[in-house]
């Protein structure tokens, strides 16, 4: 968990905007990028769950390796 400080900014009494150091939010920028290529991947495994595979040792014996 990424600790945040953040400064809230009030309008009318009631909290409008939050804002944090410049560190937590590339912290949190690149958390969400993770959390994105996670799902990616996710959704990627799924896609190909039915799909026959090759094994390694296979695949290194057609190509010759």
């Amino acid at each position: 968990m990424i600790p945040l400080h953040p400064q809230f900014i009030t309008k009318n009494g009631k909290k409008e905007f939050a804002v944090i150091p410049y560190a937590e939010f590339a912290a949190l920028q690149a958390l969400i990028v993770d959390m994105e290529d996670l799902m990616n991947l996710r959704a990627a495994k799924q896609e190909d769950a039915n799909r026959p595979s090759v094994p390694l040792a296979e695949v290194k014996r057609m190509l010759g390796l």
